[in-house]
């Protein structure tokens, strides 16, 4: 992701749920002025309890300039349920803050509330892009190779061959745009690379990609330790399984974390190896490190939505912040509603729009 200050940036403004999270404003605030050092023309709406976001902007005073609050101190809590919140919420920080968004005054917004509601009224309040049947949520994850995109991650648990068709063309998308990738390579992720290979569903979506044309080069299938290695630059899958495989990514990384630290700490030895090698461990944990990738995209809506971790720091909040202003700055809805034009144009030419997989 581009952040080269020297560079014409577009004059962006992105609305903020300033209570979502675990640490609400103490990490949003301090966040986005980390995210307006490296994108100087970001503007912000911020939504929640003005009496708290004020606390912290004194802090930053080019922030300060550069945001307007808009007061409520309704927020979605991490135990509500989306219909609830629905229902519930309409003047939550998050709500106004999507709203935002619908009506033009906004171009973006990130939250670290709740997944399910932000989900939920996303869907509701911006609605999707032309020609998309079902929006997906994207993650950029580490790989032997650098990185890759990965999506579904859990916003439909089951999908049809055109849904993941679908992914495979938003996947590509968001690799040229945000990873700077010209011609990303694209896989299905199934339990074997074979092309017989996996259910009805899967052998659907390979037969289609590979006789339409998609903004990235069709690879085939891929199996679950080529997310890893890098094979491909986009990961397409379901939503079960690809909340699954994250999650167990993310347990393998911190069991291994835990291991490591255990043992380091085991004897005077241990601890003389480990600052032997500390710079060696300390390249490791950067490239490693979590809030580096930080921002699932919800991908497919009319409106760029991004979710921060829950837990995220303002490091991270930071980061996910600036992958909501480039997929702005690179016009990413624009490509998809082009780029979905073709591919349904395409599947209407093989007759295979109506009674996939």
């Amino acid at each position: 992701m581009s952040t080269d200050t020297s560079l014409p940036m577009k004059k962006i403004t992105i609305a903020l749920d300033a209570m979502g999270g675990d640490h609400g404003v103490e990490s949003v605030i301090p966040g986005a002025a980390m995210a307006l050092k490296d994108y100087p023309t970001l503007e912000f709406l911020l939504f929640g309890n003005e009496i708290a976001i004020m606390r912290q902007l004194e802090k930053f005073p080019t922030l300060k300039k550069a945001s307007r609050i808009h007061h409520t101190t309704h927020a979605i809590s991490s135990a509500d349920k989306p219909s609830d919140a629905l229902r519930k919420g309409k003047d939550s920080s998050m709500r106004l803050a999507i709203d935002a968004v619908a009506d033009g005054r906004a171009h973006s917004i990130v939250s670290s509330g709740n997944t399910g509601a932000l989900m939920a009224m996303a869907k509701l309040v911006l609605k999707t892009l032309p020609g998309i049947q079902r929006p997906a949520i994207a993650s950029i994850v580490p790989s032997a190779k650098g990185r890759s995109v990965m999506l579904d991650l859990g916003a439909n648990i089951s999908c049809d061959s055109e849904n993941l068709a679908q992914f495979a063309i938003l996947g590509s998308i968001f690799a040229r745009a945000v990873m700077d990738i010209d011609r990303p390579t694209v896989g299905l992720l199934n339990v074997g690379s074979e092309q017989m290979k996996g259910n009805d569903v899967l052998r659907a979506a390979d037969g289609l990609l590979r006789s339409v044309s998609i903004p990235g080069e069709y690879k085939g299938f891929i199996e679950g330790d080529d997310i890893t290695k890098g094979t491909v630059d986009v990961i397409v899958t379901d939503g079960f399984t690809g909340n699954i495989a994250l999650k167990t990514a993310e347990g393998v990384g911190h069991f291994f974390k835990n291991i490591i630290t255990e043992e380091f700490k085991r004897n005077y030895f241990s601890m003389v190896g480990y600052l032997i090698n500390k710079r060696v461990f300390s390249r490791i944990k950067n490239r490693m490190d979590p809030r580096e990738y930080n921002g699932g995209l919800f991908l497919g809506l009319k409106g760029i939505c991004v979710k921060s971790h829950g837990g995220a720091d303002s490091y991270a909040f930071s980061r996910a912040v600036l992958v909501a202003a480039n997929m702005v700055e690179q016009g990413f809805n624009d490509d998809v509603v082009r780029e979905i034009e073709g591919f349904a144009e395409a599947e209407a030419s093989l007759g295979i729009a109506e009674g996939v997989a």
